[in-house]
């Protein structure tokens, strides 16, 4: 557990090829989460879902084996782990033999579990489950093509507006056009976020100038949705919220991070076309 800084992030590396879990970079969820005043207990529930899109190892006689999986991370556990070195943990796979996929996914368990602090789930989908896998969008109404100037592209909540005359409203927005910074490279990560909440309507146009905002923004996925979340519930105050955004693949893995304050469902894992 340490400063982003001194992650695998940027860096050259070496792929190790065999089972290696001390690749695993933790960091501390509550640096960032002091940023935008979260302290003691969580204002809200909620799951990071990673989806990796490439696993392998070997069975016991060494031949190949592929797969994918889900991770799901929650948002309570004390660390997130760094991108990039869970993907050169994955990797560690690639020549290590396993009697199967079980066997693996209780490495993966034990080892996630160990370096967030908290019970981490993780899903084998071998290659016969792969046909019945789905492709879908995040569900509500679409504010991009709201006609709007902008010109401001780091996050400013002061956008954040809701009509308080008006009477409370259950309302589902989406947009794509949310796109932030890793932390530690500046490289970009593009995203689709949904945003249901019940309370006064919130400005359609502040929202959208809002979460363009972004744009220029470096923090993790996680630290963004949180972000967000805060932000929405500090100048809106709705009854209920929840964000979940999908952002686009790096390194063969996807970082989908939800929060609600409402005992909602877990969303659906449903892969969008950009991802």
């Amino acid at each position: 557990m340490s400063d982003p800084a001194l992650s695998p992030l940027g860096k050259v590396s070496a792929y190790v090829s065999e089972y290696a879990p001390s690749l695993l970079f933790p960091i501390p969820r509550q640096g960032k989460r002091d940023e935008i005043g979260i302290t003691g207990k969580l204002p809200f529930m909620g799951m990071d879902i990673w989806n990796g899109y490439e696993l392998s190892w070997l069975n016991l006689r060494g031949k190949p084996q592929v797969a994918m999986a889900v991770f799901m991370i929650p948002a309570d556990s004390p660390n997130i782990i760094e991108s990039k070195s869970f993907k050169l943990y994955l990797n560690s796979f690639n020549q290590s033999r396993l009697a199967d996929a079980t066997a693996l996914a209780e490495l993966l368990r034990a080892d996630l579990s160990s370096a967030c602090g908290a019970p981490v789930v993780v899903q084998i989908r071998e290659p016969e489950q792969f046909t019945g896998l789905k492709f879908g969008e995040l569900a509500g109404y679409n504010i991009d093509n709201l006609d709007i100037d902008v010109d401001q592209y780091t996050p400013d909540a002061n956008w954040l507006k809701c009509d308080e005359l008006d009477s409370p409203i259950e309302e589902t927005l989406t947009s794509n056009l949310l796109k932030s910074n890793c932390l530690v490279t500046g490289q970009p990560d593009w995203a689709s976020v949904q945003i249901i909440y019940t309370g006064q309507p919130i400005n359609r146009e502040g929202l959208l100038r809002y979460l363009i905002g972004f744009r220029n923004h470096n923090e993790f996925h996680e630290q963004c949705v949180e972000r967000i979340f805060m932000d929405i519930l500090r100048q809106c105050a709705p009854l209920k919220l929840a964000v979940y955004a999908r952002y686009t693949r790096r390194g063969g893995l996807d970082i989908n991070p939800w929060r609600a304050n409402y005992n909602a469902p877990l969303p659906a894992n449903l892969r969008g076309a950009r991802q």
